[in-house]
């Protein structure tokens, strides 16, 4: 099995390794991206509550980490993408990091907790950014925020609003909030 790996590029595991197997639809955020996303949210995120939808390689959801979240919630559903997020957590003595092992539409249709940022980063290829961005803003805590990652621009509905926006490449990233959301952004 072919396996890839990813940098963190910035918090207490800067330059650490993430290593995860090759899978249908997974590709990891760009580095520029990442840098650009934390960039946003000012770096630090000690004291906020994460969820990383589509895990993936893990690459935001530890990014997270190493800038101190509270804590960190990642789905994956591939088997073997999931290992390979248990063998990173485990390199990385990450203890607030919660690793769930299913289907992100399904966690989506029952979750109830709320955090301060979700990540949304599913497969290009897929329909499951349209299905679970509306989900989304039950899961906010009010001064919450989505980032959401796509292969083309979104077309939004009235009840987000873009807080900033960017493209790299053919990735089109977002950084959202519900419209009746707080004026100030979480870099403030």
């Amino acid at each position: 099995m072919t396996t890839s790996q990813v940098r963190i590029i910035g918090g207490l595991h800067r330059s650490r390794v993430i290593r995860f197997p090759e899978s249908e639809g997974l590709r990891p955020t760009p580095d520029r991206v990442r840098e650009t996303l934390f960039n946003w949210l000012g770096q630090d995120l000690e004291g906020k509550d994460c969820l990383d939808l589509f895990a993936g390689s893990g690459a935001l959801g530890f990014e997270a980490l190493s800038r101190q979240a509270r804590s960190v919630v990642m789905v994956e559903r591939e088997p073997v993408v999931f290992r390979a997020l248990q063998a990173s957590a485990q390199a990385l003595k990450a203890q607030n990091v919660e690793l769930i092992r299913g289907d992100a539409l399904e966690y989506a249709a029952r979750n109830r907790r709320k955090f301060h940022l979700v990540f949304l980063d599913p497969p290009y290829q897929s329909d499951m950014l349209a299905r679970v961005l509306p989900l989304a803003r039950g899961w906010l805590l009010p001064d919450g925020m989505v980032y959401a990652e796509n292969g083309a621009p979104l077309e939004l509905g009235p009840e987000w609003t873009v807080w900033r926006q960017g493209k790299a490449g053919g990735v089109f990233y977002y950084l959202l909030r519900p419209t009746d959301g707080p004026e100030e952004g979480m870099a403030e």
